[in-house]
């Protein structure tokens, strides 16, 4: 009997992965859905090797693609199609073959009887853990066609914030990488051409066009171990970043820095909101909607703070009070989760104020921009007029000398 590897969460919240022997993975799913787990990923154990090339195949779909996808799945599914129809239809409209593959391999999964929840799932990375976890829920309530809406609106708003950082940066980092590269060509090959002159003319050189001098002649002869270093120092640190305690202590700084700490705080505060806001509405129970939510939160910081809260909450704390006392969330966020928890409207709640933090990040963010560019320029041309200075410098005592 074939043995699969599942990761699920259980009903008090937390995060179980084990091995299970069963005759296939709808089997798996089942028996995690009798025992009150939501699962959140499975598969064939014995295949892990195999399946390395496949899932190299199956790369996530990009943010306008899935959007798309979702959108138009929800609204066919709305009008009363069938599944396998609706997905039929959504065969010709993405955009580009892989796309296309996509849609194709998760209708022949439906027709073979699996459901829309395990055909995603089979993709193995193409649908997030939390993309497979809303449709499971809705289709365990029946609402499938609600579930994707709110889940297109989800993705969307995400989408929208993530491309409108990558458009504003654009510019200042095209600006900040020509005016290095040329401060580097500067140094490296124009700077080192002086030296020989003033040495021939014996011209008194200012301290400042010395160490200059010094810089550049020692990026002209050694510049190539400079960036062997480089490289190797960015290699070391992205080991290291994949490292959970290094990783969580440097998100821990991160928090305490002042204009970068606030705003990954709010950041993660509209990922945490919108993410519990949405389970809640599609009927996952708080505590299995906080075991995946802590998956969405990218600050390892956070998301270790919120093992705590799952454990208050699973002894029958609120949960505003139990994320006001363990997690450093901004007040007003469990504020909101308090007003929700009186009212009976948590969900709602949760979701109105993750779209007030949303608006906040994005107002910071375009300030923050539009501070970036004539920042980066001053610096800059402070640095390029240091440069010229140094060199012009000798030049004026020897024009002088000669007067």
């Amino acid at each position: 009997m074939p043995q699969f590897h599942y990761k699920a969460v259980t009903p008090s919240g937390e995060i179980v992965e084990g091995r299970m022997d069963a005759p296939s993975l709808e089997d798996v799913i089942a028996r995690l859905h009798e025992q009150g787990n939501v699962p959140l990923a499975a598969d064939d154990a014995d295949a892990a090797g195999r399946s390395l090339f496949a899932r190299w195949q199956k790369q996530p779909l990009s943010g306008a693609a899935l959007v798309q996808f979702t959108q138009q799945l929800g609204t066919l599914l709305g009008a009363g199609l069938p599944l396998d129809r609706s997905l039929q239809l959504l065969l010709e409209i993405p955009e580009g073959m892989r796309a296309r593959n996509v849609v194709a391999r998760v209708r022949e999964r439906v027709r073979g009887g699996a459901s829309l929840s395990r055909a995603l799932e089979e993709e193995h990375g193409a649908f997030s853990r939390l993309y497979v976890s809303m449709v499971r829920a809705g289709e365990a309530g029946g609402a499938l066609d609600e579930t994707l809406k709110r889940l297109a609106d989800y993705l969307e708003r995400a989408r929208s914030l993530r491309e409108s950082v990558i458009g504003a940066l654009v510019y200042p980092a095209f600006l900040l990488f020509g005016v290095l590269g040329s401060l580097i060509l500067l140094l490296a090959f124009v700077v080192p051409q002086f030296v020989p002159i003033f040495a021939d003319m014996n011209v008194p050189v200012p301290f400042i066009t010395r160490m200059l001098m010094s810089i550049g002649s020692f990026l002209h002869d050694w510049g190539w171990i400079v960036l062997v270093l480089l490289i190797f120092g960015a290699l070391y640190l992205r080991m290291r970043w994949q490292e959970p305690a290094a990783r969580r202590a440097l998100d821990a700084r991160l928090l305490r820095v002042k204009v970068f700490g606030p705003l990954l705080l709010k950041v993660d505060t509209a990922r945490l909101l919108r993410t519990l806001g949405s389970l809640l509405k599609n009927g996952v129970p708080l505590l299995s909607a906080l075991g995946i939510a802590r998956q969405v939160v990218s600050n390892r910081e956070l998301a270790a703070q919120l093992e705590p809260v799952t454990e208050s909450v699973k002894g029958g704390e609120a949960l505003s009070r139990a994320l006001a006392a363990h997690t450093a969330f901004p007040k007003l966020a469990t504020q909101i989760a308090q007003v929700g928890e009186e009212s009976g409207t948590l969900d709602t709640m949760l979701l109105r104020a993750a779209d007030t933090y949303d608006d906040q990040v994005r107002t910071a963010i375009d300030r923050m921009l539009a501070a970036l560019v004539p920042v980066l320029t001053i610096v800059m041309a402070v640095l390029v007029a240091g440069i010229m200075l140094a060199i012009l410098l000798p030049l004026l005592s020897l024009t002088g000398n000669i007067q």
